[in-house]
């Protein structure tokens, strides 16, 4: 929210931000939306990024160092 109008958001992204910020910045949206966390999530820091209370953690962490799959779909 700016001031007291209304902006509309339904979630706000929380990127790359330590824990303590996070836990500031979940405080200051005060469940007016969403919250999700991501940037420098992996399993090591998951659980104090959880512990922040933000809504949703996303990462990439996950595929980064996946193989490649070739698939391929041919129709004749």
């Amino acid at each position: 929210m700016q001031g007291n109008k209304k902006v509309g958001a339904d979630a706000i992204l929380l990127d790359n931000m330590s824990p303590d910020t996070l836990t500031e910045a979940v405080g200051r949206v005060n469940r007016r939306a969403i919250t999700e966390a991501s940037g420098r999530v992996t399993l090591a820091t998951a659980p104090a990024i959880a512990a922040t209370g933000v809504d949703l953690i996303s990462t990439g962490w996950i595929t980064h160092s996946a193989p490649i799959l070739d698939l391929g779909l041919d129709v004749t």
